[in-house]
């Protein structure tokens, strides 16, 4: 584990598998999950990448596969959604994971604290429940202990991410999501690169490792399993870009 801190070299993209991240990565992060800006350009692009890719490219988002595809039109690229949980691979159909009956009692938990605090706001997925405090980041220290204690006490896992905590069935992860759709066509025998921005990308950088290929850390330096890093969204766009014109 390091700093990774150099932009990562196209010819290292040309032959690779290549699985992106969706928010901080591909769009800008907003306030609310809902308010993020898609610009008009990205689906396009992604498509460009991915067919000078042979169709080696695809989505890790914490997103559910239905909230992804409302707000990209690109459901015809592979993807893996709720950190894993969900997964549409190349040739595949999604794979709806249903949540367990201890979600029930988490989602009512989580509800009924939000619900005391202006800013906090509570997303509802088919196999998981967030409480995202990016407008009351004071709430940090509570959200994080009341999410640890429901974990302990209905068996779910807690996943961090960026001033959100979820709750989630114990199950695959981003790294377990690049495991599989590097085991088919077209992503077998190419070399696995994951973009990301979040805690939660670290274990997709650790699977393309593992796998000999890297990880692309965005935003700002800090100690993480990716070999190189992007500033920010906009850098990744122009990456992007340069790939698929080479």
């Amino acid at each position: 584990m390091c700093e990774a801190d150099a932009p990562p070299p196209l010819a290292d993209l040309a032959e690779g598998s290549l699985f992106l991240d969706f928010d901080g990565t591909l769009v800008a992060l907003a306030d609310r999950p809902d308010a993020i800006a898609v610009p008009r350009h990205l689906a396009p692009l992604l498509d460009r990448v991915a067919a000078a890719l042979g169709g080696r490219l695809a989505i890790l988002t914490g997103r559910a596969l239905a909230d992804l595809d409302r707000h990209l039109a690109a459901p015809h690229l592979a993807a893996a959604g709720s950190h894993g949980l969900e997964l549409r691979g190349a040739t595949a159909q999604a794979e709806h994971t249903a949540g367990p009956n201890a979600l029930v009692h988490a989602r009512a938990a989580l509800a009924a604290f939000a619900a005391g605090a202006p800013g906090l706001l509570v997303e509802d997925k088919p196999a998981s429940v967030a409480l995202h405090y990016r407008l009351a980041p004071e709430r940090e220290t509570a959200a994080l202990a009341l999410a640890e204690s429901l974990a302990a006490a209905t068996g779910l896992a807690v996943q961090r991410g960026k001033m959100v905590v979820e709750l989630r069935p114990p199950g695959p992860d981003k790294g377990d999501a690049v495991r599989a759709l590097m085991a088919e066509p077209p992503f077998a025998g190419a070399r696995p690169v994951v973009v990301g921005d979040d805690l939660t990308d670290e274990d997709g950088f650790r699977a393309a490792a593992a796998l000999g290929g890297f990880g692309i850390l965005v935003g700002a330096a800090r100690v993480t399993e990716a070999r190189y890093r992007l500033p920010g969204v906009e850098a990744v766009h122009a990456w992007l870009e340069a790939g698929a014109r080479d």
